[in-house]
Order: C-alpha cells, then structure tokens, then sequence
C-alpha cells in the first residue's frame, strides 16, 4: 500500500490504469524487465536483443541485461540467437488462476452451458486494449478450427473486435472509452472490423443500451459470437460471458434466440454467487 501522499511528493501516474505512486517508491528496473516479458505474446513468441529494444524503447545494452537477468531468473530460455519465455512465467498466471474467485465459480457454469449445447463458452476480462480469457469450456466434438479465436486460458485477443471485448468497452464511462480510443487507434484485422471512431463509440453506446452484443467475423473470419456482461453484488460489470463459434455451424439467429438466454441466466447465477 502507497504510503499518504504529502505536499511536494513527486508523483508519477500510470495513464493505463490511473493508478499513481510516489517518485521515490517506483523502482525502475523492475518496471524495465516487466516491460521485457510484457514485449512477449501469441505474434512474437522469440525476440532477439535488437527486437526486445524497439519494443521497450530501452538501449540495446539495457534490453541485453534485462534479458540475460530474465535467463539467469529462469524466466526465458534462449537458443543462441533468441530469447523466449520458459515455462516458469505459468507460475503467475497458475497463482491468479488458483486464488481469483470467478474463474473457480465459473468454470462450472460454463461446463455446464457445453453439456448443454456442445457449444464453446468463455469468461473474459479487460486488461488495456485487450480482452484475456480467464475460464472457458469446450466440447470433445468440437474442432480445432475455432482455436485461432483464443480460447485457451490466459490468450489475449484485441478488445474491439470481440464480442466479450466490446460488451466491457461498453460498460465503461463515455471519458474512459474516449481515453482508450486515444491510446488504442481501432486496428483493422478483417473486412468487418470496426475502424472508425465515431461508429465504434456509437455501437458500444447501443450495445450498453441492449445489455448484449453479437460479433460476426470482426476478429477472425468465419466465427461469430454473443456476450453479456458479468456484474458483482454492486452492478459493476467485472468480466464478460461468451459463447464462439464457426458461422458453418451456427446462425446468428440461433445464437441470439437460443444461447443468449441461457448466457443471460448464467450471468444472474454468478452475480447472485458474487
């Protein structure tokens, strides 16, 4: 916990999260090799030292000592010519996963949801211009074909052209979504992707509106999706509720009449729950 803040404390604020903390307490090497394993992820599983510089805006010398420390931590592995995650960076997420309290009620429900409609279910939640899958479910006959979609735990995927992304941009303040517009331009990824801004701010407004959103191809081809928010015991939305799958199986109609339902009776069960 931040000590109080007095008059004349140098203050440095995080324009991600709004959090902020005294000047003498940031300790910034630490932050620099976070920023190193924050420089991995699903497009970029290997980075040499030049690489890990661009992408953290350090020196190349700084980025090699990160680096070297993250190796010698156990944290990377390197081959001779790149370095890349190990398998000790599970141990965080394995400690979220394992303590968190909606993940471990979820799961459940969203096993349930397959029993019933042999369908994918996920929970998702916000993480800056990402949606993180933190629970999800699936059936054994279900493909591998939707498995680019990011329904494996921990997988991050762009929070604007998803429908669990959108419905958690949808519950934030109209200030708060013209901030994150500002730090994350809409990035085009197919032909359906929403770019501009101004229709982008008017679909969240309507998505709000409807307490749902639907989501066809904006992300990956051939798949759609359904979300709803997921609220606590005070009406703040914390994560998002969804259902993937390919357009070959499933039509929009189907998911709109006959999984929303069921993705809106969960939604209640885990706040009553919350």
């Amino acid at each position: 916990m931040n000590k109080k803040l007095t008059e004349g404390d140098q203050i440095r604020l995080n324009p991600t999260n709004k959090k902020t903390i005294r000047h003498e307490d940031f300790i910034a090497g630490l932050s620099k090799g976070l920023s190193i394993l924050d420089s991995f992820g699903t497009d970029r599983h290997r980075l040499n030292i030049t690489m890990a510089a661009e992408k953290t805006g350090m020196t190349r010398a700084a980025a090699r000592r990160h680096l070297l420390t993250l190796e010698y931590l156990g944290y990377l592995e390197f081959d001779g010519h790149y370095f890349y995650l190990s398998p000790k960076v599970l141990k965080l997420s394995g400690s979220y996963l394992g303590a968190a309290q909606l993940p471990k009620i979820s799961q459940p429900l969203l096993n349930l949801l397959t029993r019933q409609t042999s369908l994918i279910y996920s929970v998702m939640v916000l993480d800056n211009y990402e949606a993180i899958t933190i629970a999800r479910s699936s059936s054994h006959q279900q493909t591998d074909r939707v498995n680019p979609y990011g329904l494996h735990l921990g997988n991050r995927l762009p929070a604007h052209a998803t429908s669990a992304g959108k419905i958690l941009l949808a519950n934030l303040t109209e200030e708060e979504q013209h901030e994150w517009l500002k730090q994350y331009p809409l990035k085009r990824l197919t032909k359906y992707t929403y770019t501009n801004h101004n229709d982008f701010l008017a679909l969240l407004f309507e998505i709000k509106e409807k307490g749902w959103c639907y989501s066809s191809e904006e992300h990956e081809l051939g798949i759609h999706a359904v979300a709803v928010p997921i609220c606590d015991q005070y009406s703040k939305v914390i994560a998002a509720l969804n259902i993937v799958s390919p357009t070959t199986r499933t039509t929009e109609a189907y998911l709109v009449k006959e999984i929303l339902p069921l993705l809106e009776e969960t939604s209640r069960e885990l706040r009553n729950i919350l």
